[in-house]
């Protein structure tokens, strides 16, 4: 017998500072805003008082598999190659608790700084097979409907390099996956036509998309992608295909990358950077007035790769923000744009928005504005799921040690 859930209730958040500065109401029925006049008499209210509401936030890029986050403390290992990173990675991970329970610890997380929706990577090669897919799968499992999840299948080890992986990424997308990603072409399988032909082929037979870590510096990146753009007007994948991190563009004079950019537009290729602290990286205004789509993500999360990360899409966007230079509120503005509406639009999500008609999920934050909020993400935050509030999480810290009544924030 399938139980029957109480039906959401009549709620009208009163007093609420959107993005652009306005102050508004906002009236949710049925887990969706609607138009005020359209609520009964005696809905709940609640009084932000001029508080800022953001959409709730998207990870556009991040390694579930990957993180120690749940686990002990796991000093980094430098490394001086790729191949040698990735087998401290294996060792490391091999002295982890289970994917499961890490994957878990990180989705609680996210969801708890605001984050709804996330794209995430997951290795596949000839040594670990599906296993990472079915782990995270069966982690993201009790999360489905609180922070869903869409799954790449990505050859950390290679294609070419690593025999078996081009029949496991066919494999992955009939067991969960729905995008299928790729790897430094050139640099790491040493054939990018063939390493593409793969990636493409993949994502024409099964009808996915395409998400491509990379890496590749300077001139080679740009012929990269280049090659890239090519191939998804060809396929007929425009609007389907990121390519990731792309540090190439960072690398290169602007008049190189305003050329690039035009061919990214054309295609429709879209870009996620998470404005690594130690590589060039993407030039986002440049990108947009070109009419690429440039988005964020964490990508690895307190891993072998690097001790860093926590998660919260808002400290994301305060780090493109402060990397790129961006100073004024219009700019703070698209930094918060692509943690939220721009990662929402290549992750495919509906009724995504602030709008009338679309889920009424947001984020209440401490903060005098949205760019206040981003260039110094507030720790009092509350996050609104269809119209209810997800209970705080609360920290042994604040358990143990109490704030004083001056350190008490609007959601204590």
């Amino acid at each position: 017998m399938l139980m029957t859930l109480p039906p959401l209730p009549e709620r009208l958040f009163r007093n609420a500072k959107l993005q652009d500065g306005r102050t508004v109401d906002l009236a949710v029925r049925d887990g969706l805003f609607v138009e005020r006049v359209s609520l009964r008499n005696g809905a709940d209210e609640v009084d932000l008082q001029g508080l800022p509401v953001l959409p709730a936030f998207v990870d556009g890029h991040i390694h579930l598999d990957k993180s120690f986050v749940g686990d002990r403390w796991h000093p980094h290992c430098p490394a001086d190659a790729l191949q040698e990173r990735l087998n401290i990675e294996k060792r490391m991970l091999a002295n982890a608790l289970p994917i499961t329970d890490r994957a878990d610890a990180l989705l609680a997380q996210a969801h708890a700084f605001g984050t709804v929706a996330m794209r995430s990577h997951i290795d596949i090669d000839a040594t670990t097979g599906l296993g990472n897919l079915h782990a995270v799968i069966a982690a993201c499992e009790p999360w489905r409907g609180r922070l869903d999840v869409e799954f790449v299948a990505f050859p950390q080890a290679g294609i070419l390099a690593s025999p078996g992986t081009a029949d496991l990424l066919d494999a992955a997308m009939r067991e969960g996956a729905g995008v299928v990603g790729g790897l430094d072409p050139t640099t790491f399988d040493g054939d990018a036509n063939a390493h593409l032909d793969v990636v493409f082929g993949v994502a024409e037979r099964h009808g996915v998309k395409i998400d491509i870590h990379l890496h590749e510096p300077g001139h080679q990146g740009i012929e990269q992608l280049r090659r890239i753009a090519v191939r998804t007007m060809a396929s007929g994948l425009n609007g389907l295909v990121v390519v990731s991190h792309a540090y190439a563009l960072g690398d290169v004079d602007l008049d190189e990358a305003a050329r690039t950019a035009d061919i990214l537009a054309k295609a429709g290729v879209a870009i996620m950077t998470n404005a690594p602290g130690n590589r060039a990286f993407p030039p986002i205004t440049l990108l947009r007035a070109a009419g690429v789509r440039v988005f964020a993500g964490n990508d690895n999360i307190r891993d072998a790769w690097w001790p860093y990360g926590d998660a919260d899409m808002l400290g994301c966007a305060r780090m493109i923000g402060y990397r790129s230079g961006f100073f004024t509120d219009a700019d703070l503005s698209i930094a918060l744009d692509m943690a939220t509406i721009e990662a929402a639009a290549i992750l495919g999500l509906e009724r995504y928005g602030m709008g009338v008609g679309d889920e009424a999920t947001f984020v209440i934050v401490d903060a005098d504005n949205a760019a206040a909020a981003v260039a110094a993400p507030p720790r009092d935050r509350r996050l609104v799921q269809r119209g209810m509030m997800v209970p705080a999480t609360t920290s042994r810290f604040d358990t143990q040690f109490p704030r004083s009544n001056d350190q008490q924030g609007h959601f204590s």
